[in-house]
């Protein structure tokens, strides 16, 4: 099952994501939505999974998840710095 992705959860660039859901906690760490850029800037998460949703959105999981590019691509992996870590007891999927 995949983990939820969480606030300073790392990316494969190397960055971590800047979770923007303002009310719900994953592990004491706001939850990570569709949408949310990492700290290189940019890098939007595309939340894959299929049903779970906050405030309208996606929560975003580590399948891994896909991203836009971040300010630092095209230096790879900066145009697709997916999820790459999660919660180690919170998941979502069967």
């Amino acid at each position: 099952m995949p983990a939820v992705h969480r606030d300073t959860d790392p990316r494969s660039c190397g960055a971590k994501t800047v979770a923007a859901c303002p009310n719900v906690y994953t592990n004491n760490l706001l939850t990570a939505i569709d949408g949310n850029g990492n700290t290189h800037g940019g890098g939007s998460l595309n939340a894959a999974n299929p049903n779970v949703y906050i405030g309208g959105k996606l929560v975003v999981i580590n399948a891994p998840n896909s991203a836009s590019p971040d300010a630092l691509c095209p230096i790879p992996p900066h145009c697709n710095p997916k999820t790459a870590g999660g919660s180690p007891n919170v998941f979502i999927g069967g």
